[in-house]
């Protein structure tokens, strides 16, 4: 499967897992921007970049970093914390989700490990961020009230 449209299925899964949580979506046309989708919380966008995970030495990983494909060649550069507000990491095999802030997200350097065992002596700081829809309430009621 290519890459493209593994980003689809993980675009199309965090939309659906967004709605049935009961959040407003939108989605860019194109893909230009430095995001993929919008949620409106309280009346205030915030911007969602979506990545995929693969499967790699045990562990789960996604890249942190964006990738442009300029005719023969890759271009990856890091993600600005302005650019998007959270990250949602989606697993498709176990159909799990990691909702992170951009400010722990761009703190990695290149990818993020997802354990997804639990004979783990010590979970990763990113398992703190599996499958925690409330931070995108949380940051929408924050900034409404604020």
């Amino acid at each position: 499967m290519d890459t493209k449209l593994k980003s689809d299925i993980a675009e199309s899964a965090v939309i659906t897992a967004l709605l049935k949580r009961g959040f407003k979506v939108l989605k860019p046309v194109g893909d230009r921007l430095p995001y993929d989708l919008a949620v409106e919380v309280n009346g205030k966008l915030l911007k969602i970049q979506v990545k995929s995970a693969w499967y790699y030495n045990g562990n789960y990983t996604v890249d942190t970093r964006r990738t442009k494909t300029n005719r023969r060649r890759m271009l990856r550069s890091r993600y600005a914390e302005k650019d998007f507000d959270f990250a949602v990491l989606y697993i498709d095999r176990l159909n799990t989700y990691y909702v992170m802030p951009v400010s722990e997200f761009s703190a990695y350097k290149s990818g993020i490990s997802l354990v997804e065992t639990e004979k783990r002596q010590r979970k990763p700081k990113s398992a703190m961020y599996k499958e925690r829809w409330d931070l995108l309430s949380k940051v929408g009621c924050s900034a409404g009230n604020g």
